[in-house]
């Protein structure tokens, strides 16, 4: 089943970045991801104020794929690079209706 991953980073150091984006986007091809949305132009309309300055929507085969991306050694580096450079948060959501 599908599954999306969905994530809100708000960078606290862009020192991090520029070696970031080319390796990621390889090693969530070899896991079958692909990018569906990376932006900063995004609104909330509901909730308490959770600001990010992007946000970020992958699609993956199902859930598994996204979590074998996740614990890949290969991105190991660049996860710690990340967290330790940004305030994120980073959901797994099964492309199904529960509620039908």
């Amino acid at each position: 089943m599908t599954a999306y991953s969905i994530l809100a980073v708000t960078p606290t150091s862009e020192d991090w970045i520029p070696t970031y984006i080319e390796p990621v986007g390889k090693i969530i091809e070899k896991h079958g991801g692909r990018y569906i949305a990376r932006t900063t132009s995004h609104e909330q309309l509901e909730g308490a104020d959770q600001p990010a300055a992007l946000r970020v929507i992958l699609e993956w085969p199902d859930a598994d794929a996204a979590r074998n991306f996740v614990n890949d050694p290969e991105y190991a580096p660049f996860l710690k690079a990340r967290t330790e450079g940004s305030t994120s948060f980073h959901f797994v959501v099964d492309g199904k209706d529960d509620l039908t």
